[in-house]
């Protein structure tokens, strides 16, 4: 199955580059999310991110870090079809206003280098960020019916409980939680890594179903055909 790695704000998707070397056997891409020279705000980025996969022939795992989390839960409530599993490591399904503003704030008093290994200028961050203040998926997260695998530090319970739109507020929805030891609340800034971890664990879960399956399917087979399944297979 093809893996989509989204990166977030303040990356580049060259930062997929050791995740994809370290897990070999997966079918990935890191689409780069801001076209250089063009116009950036998150409609735009979601709009180029569904026309690259619009002849998609099967459906495939979107892994979303921050900003990729936002557009990995976007799109698999517009493309179902499209979209068999996600990771979410940073998620929000509301974004929060008064924080967006403030950020702006400071971006708007920083010197445009800051911004360069973005690829991004500050006008740029600061149009892409205002951009985000009017989504909430609060009233469509429902629609999203593929497995979803959300990426928690296994010391930053008590830290989530304080913020009424969190990770811990999409666990509630989305049951599978994955518990990273080790990660405190560093786990969205170390989140390639993270991911790395939760792309292993879950392709082992997915290739084991697969394997399942594909034997049941043959017994079912071999039992149409009147030939008894193999002793091996029956354990």
């Amino acid at each position: 199955m093809k893996t989509v790695l989204l990166h977030g704000l303040g990356q580049t998707a060259r930062d997929w580059d050791h995740v994809i070397m370290r897990t070999l056997a997966m079918d990935a891409e890191r689409p780069e999310l801001f076209d250089a020279g063009g116009y950036v705000d998150y409609f735009s980025i979601l709009n180029r991110l569904e026309q690259r996969y619009a002849d998609a022939a099967e459906p495939f795992r979107i892994c979303g870090l921050s900003l990729g989390a936002i557009l990995a839960m976007d799109f698999a409530i517009r493309h179902k079809d499209k979209t068999a599993s996600l990771i979410l490591i940073g998620a929000q399904y509301k974004m929060p206003r008064h924080l967006i503003n403030f950020q702006n704030i400071l971006f708007w008093c920083m010197p445009d280098r800051i911004f360069r290994g973005m690829g991004l200028s500050k006008n740029d961050v600061i149009r892409l960020t205002r951009s985000l203040r009017s989504l909430d998926f609060r009233d469509a997260l429902h629609e999203i019916v593929c497995s979803v695998t959300i990426l928690c530090g296994e010391r930053d319970r008590a830290n989530l409980k304080a913020s009424p739109d969190s990770v811990r507020d999409l666990v509630g929805i989305f049951p599978s939680l994955l518990i990273l030891h080790g990660h405190g609340r560093a786990v969205s800034i170390n989140g390639v890594d993270a991911a790395r971890r939760a792309l292993c664990e879950c392709s082992a879960e997915a290739d084991h179903d697969q394997r399942t399956d594909q034997i049941r399917d043959k017994h079912e087979d071999l039992k149409a055909r009147g030939v008894k399944a193999p002793l091996s297979e029956n354990k």
